[in-house]
């Protein structure tokens, strides 16, 4: 096996990759879109316990991220593992966005027109599963009551079978700057099996019209694990990924969690694991660093030029549940079902079916189901976990000068287990850093499980919370 050369000329040795190593570290984990992560947080953390953490974000002037979750589909992917609502009928769009707007207005009547909204995403589900006029319509509810900075990110998850011309047109007469797209695979007995038919030229078309009405920025959603793929099929996807020259690319394994998502079953027997898999992750590594973007970690590439490249370069790149972010220092504000916030040292969840989330909402405003308030070691070891995941890099003297610790001291007993990835080519130790190497950016999940004080216990439960590494 070759080496691959990221465009700062770095080798990521995936000739180093060999079966002990994946065998090793290939194990459930997180992504650490937060930490704690979710099934650490709590059923007693309330909505009283979340407008108090409103309120010290108040005190502090935070900038706001906000997140609106759509959850509906017009049909289900067998591969998603997200939550979705299956309806033809589209009319059950009209109740839940009466609740969503019951929800902002409650919300922005906590938070100060003085905070500026740097962020906004739309996700789901199927965003563009409503019309033009109710995009509109929820839109303009949100711009009046909060105010948004003038070169606000806004963004929305879009599925090419079901996002009309007059979508987009909607879309960027309100301001939404930035597309995210699933392609998954552009193979189609991959397609069929998945239940999930996007032949390459409605995505092309779809990314078309998208430039021409003056997105500025376009990313693609690839899974990589799926069944029937193998790394020349997989390889020719991505031959035809890079003909679209999307902005951002996030690459994700895929996670098998049948017992989480029954659908999943039906395709149990035609997974490639193990080597095979490493291949076809292998053939997407060589596809986009060939190309010229920028590997950054975690399943997602950018090009060079693209923000995200910048902020990992100058160290101020972030991570929240929304992936990869630019806009550190926001406080993350979720409404719609199942979406969570980060405000603070806080993060709340909403109730997760709809009716349970509208019931809740027309009770009290917000859906709070469950949440955490982070303690001082938890805030410590999320700066850490994500440092690692953001710049690959851990500087011990700057945690120290942020939380009055000892670096080696304090995490001793995670130094001492980081000894082995170390010998393993994974990270470099030394007396001022902890350094996560290019061949260490494939296991940089790993790594961070180090910092992970939970990660133990969970371990204990009898099928796995998380999917595998690769």
């Amino acid at each position: 096996m070759s080496d691959v050369k990221t465009k700062h000329g770095d080798k990521i040795e995936i000739g180093a990759v060999s079966e002990h190593l994946l065998e090793k570290y290939n194990l459930p984990g997180p992504r650490y879109t937060s930490y704690p992560t979710a099934p650490v947080w709590k059923d007693d953390f309330g909505p009283d316990d979340l407008e108090e953490s409103y309120t010290r974000a108040e005190a502090l002037a935070t900038p706001l991220s906000l997140y609106m979750h759509l959850p509906f589909c017009e049909s289900l992917c067998l591969f998603c593992a997200c939550n979705v609502s299956i309806q033809k009928d589209k009319s059950v769009a009209i109740p839940y966005l009466a609740a969503l707007k019951h929800e902002i207005e409650h919300v922005s009547g906590l938070v100060s027109k003085q905070r500026p909204v740097i962020q906004f995403h739309w996700g789901g589900g199927t965003p563009t599963f409503l019309t033009p006029a109710q995009m509109e319509d929820l839109f303009g509810h949100a711009r009046e009551r909060f105010a948004f900075a003038p070169d606000a990110e806004i963004g929305i998850e879009v599925d090419p079978r079901v996002t009309s011309r007059a979508h987009l047109e909607s879309l960027r007469r309100l301001g939404f700057n930035r597309l995210s797209m699933g392609i998954q695979d552009f193979q189609p007995k991959v397609q069929e099996t998945i239940r999930r038919v996007q032949p390459y030229e409605m995505t092309r078309d779809l990314i078309l019209a998208s430039r021409e009405l003056g997105f500025e920025s376009l990313s693609v959603d690839l899974i990589y694990g799926l069944p029937y793929q193998n790394a020349a099929t997989f390889q020719a996807t991505i031959e035809q990924v890079l003909t679209l020259t999307p902005d951002r690319v996030a690459m994700f394994s895929y996670a098998h969690v049948p017992w989480l998502r029954k659908q999943q079953g039906a395709f149990a027997t035609h997974l490639p694991e193990g080597r095979e898999k490493f291949q076809i992750f292998r053939a997407g590594l060589e596809g986009f660093l060939g190309a010229g973007y920028v590997y950054i970690g975690m399943d997602h590439f950018a090009l060079p030029e693209d923000e995200l490249a910048t902020a990992q370069q100058d160290r101020t790149l972030h991570r929240n549940f929304m992936g990869y972010t630019t806009k550190a220092g926001a406080d993350l504000y979720g409404m719609g079902v199942s979406a969570i916030s980060s405000v603070g040292d806080a993060y709340a969840q909403n109730r997760r079916e709809v009716p349970a989330y509208q019931a809740a909402v027309a009770e009290r405003g917000i859906a709070t189901m469950r949440g955490y308030r982070l303690s001082a070691d938890a805030r410590l070891r999320r700066s850490v976990i994500g440092r690692l995941l953001c710049h690959t890099v851990i500087v011990k003297r700057e945690v120290e000068q942020e939380f009055s610790i000892s670096f080696d001291e304090y995490f001793a007993s995670e130094l001492a287990r980081l000894a082995e990835p170390s010998t393993d080519g994974l990270v470099i130790l030394d007396r001022d850093e902890v350094r996560v190497t290019p061949l260490g950016r494939i296991f940089i999940r790993n790594v961070a499980m180090v910092f992970d004080r939970y990660i133990e216990e969970q371990k204990m439960d009898q099928k796995p919370l998380f999917s595998k590494t690769l």
